[in-house]
This record gives C-alpha cells, structure tokens and sequence, in this order.
C-alpha cells in the first residue's frame, strides 16, 4: 500500500473499530483510493481545455437550456455525497457553445468537494466569463447525504439553488421563461 489515501483508509476502518484484514475489507482501502480519486477529478480539470474554443458565431438570439444535467458532488463539510440535476441556460450575444460542453462544465465542478452555492456559481460564472452572452442562469436541485443520513436525517428534502446573470437577474421575463420552461418535464 503505496498510496497515501489507501493508507489513510487503512487507519480509518480501524479507527471506527473495523479489522482492515477481515475477508470483506482487504481491498476496501485501494477501492476507496480509486473511488475517491475518480470522483475528485475535477481538480485535474483545465476549464479552457474542456471548453476546447468550442463558441461558434451564430445569430440566433433566444434562449439556449440544457436541462436534467444529472450531476454527483461530495459534500466538502462532511464528505459525503450531494447529487440531482442542474439546468443551465444563456441568451446568446453572437456566439453559441457546443451544447455538450455544459454537462462537461457541470462534471467538471462537480467532481471537487463542493458546496452546493459554490457549484452553482461556478458553472454560471464561466459560461458568463468565457461565453459572453447576454445573461446566464443556472438552477440546481440536489439531495445530500449529509441531511439524509445524518443529522437531521430528512430522506425527501432538496436543497435549490441559483444564480442568474445578466439578462437573467435583471429581465424578469428571461428568468420567469427560464424556470417556466425548466419545470416542464
């Protein structure tokens, strides 16, 4: 066991009483190791290469949505799991972006220990920054372990959260056309 985080497991099944040793756990360390690097990846995530100059010109100038982007996050107060979709959209200023670029952008962040508000942020900021169009809006709606398995122990709460930009936050028709048009399933 090379791997410092396989080691860390190692010592944290005998810290919570386990025998690391015992058939079932042998291999738990390296399989936590893989877990967690795999879902940390976004920390290795250079945004403007996953972007990939992807911005095409184009006059189309009503709103663009990708929606029920499903998305799997740790929760960095308690590293346990957030996980629920996000809906992204932007009015377009002269330019698109690919349209599979957003759900890369939404993995991309999600796949660091987050706060959810953080997360939100993130994925509207760089669409505002790198994009440059008229407004922006994201809304995501998520469960967390942490509220479910612990603490408060609620199995059927989401968590919501959103951040509008641009047009989004000062056009209340562009933002009342966004939710209405995510809430249609």
């Amino acid at each position: 066991m090379s791997d410092k985080i396989a080691k860390l497991s190692h010592n944290l099944l005998k810290e919570l009483g386990e025998n690391p040793g015992r058939e079932g756990l042998i291999k738990t360390p390296e399989r936590m190791s893989q877990a967690f690097k795999e879902i940390t990846t976004g920390y290795k995530t250079d945004i403007d290469k996953l972007l990939n100059n992807a911005f095409f010109n184009v006059d189309y100038k009503e709103m663009v949505i990708v929606k029920d982007i499903s998305f799997y996050s740790l929760c960095e107060h308690h590293m346990l799991p957030f996980f629920g979709t996000a809906h992204v959209a932007y009015i377009p200023n002269g330019k698109i972006i690919g349209l599979s670029k957003i759900p890369r952008l939404v993995e991309a962040f999600s796949k660091r220990m987050q706060l959810q508000e953080r997360l939100t942020m993130q994925i509207a900021n760089t669409l505002y920054d790198k994009l440059k169009p008229k407004g922006v809006g994201v809304v995501i709606e998520a469960q967390h372990l942490c509220m479910t398995m612990r603490g408060v122990k609620n199995k059927t709460s989401k968590a919501v959260t959103s951040s509008m930009l641009g047009s989004f936050l000062k056009d209340n028709r562009s933002r009342e056309e966004f939710l209405l048009l995510i809430k249609g399933k």
